[in-house]
């Protein structure tokens, strides 16, 4: 399955939430809503910085993935940026392909 890493902050009512159920709670809320598309929840971190969380996820694909951005986006208690990840083998396989690009200018 791909790997996706959500990375975000929470608005003031997320914070109050946060504050009031605690991290394990928040753990296990993106378990059930991964879980839900078919997913499984690989980590899932606080931090310090530009995020306050950090999560790895595996989905099916880019519409179940899209589907969990959009609801938890939606909520208004968090907003998060999805990247997809990729492997060392993947990237070996993207560095064989032939692709016909000519850049700006040339």
């Amino acid at each position: 399955m791909p790997k996706y890493l959500f990375q975000g902050s929470y608005t003031e009512e997320g914070l109050r939430g946060l504050l009031e159920e605690g991290g394990s709670k928040r753990r296990e809320a993106a378990e059930q809503v991964v879980k839900s598309v078919g997913g499984t929840l690989e980590a899932y971190y606080f931090a310090f910085g530009d995020n306050d969380f950090y999560v790895i996820v595996d989905t099916p694909d880019n519409v179940s993935t899209t589907a969990v951005s959009l609801i938890v986006n939606a909520s208004g208690a968090v907003k998060v940026k999805t990247v997809v990840l990729l492997t060392p083998e993947e990237v070996d396989q993207a560095v064989k392909r032939t692709v016909d690009y000519r850049p700006p200018g040339q």
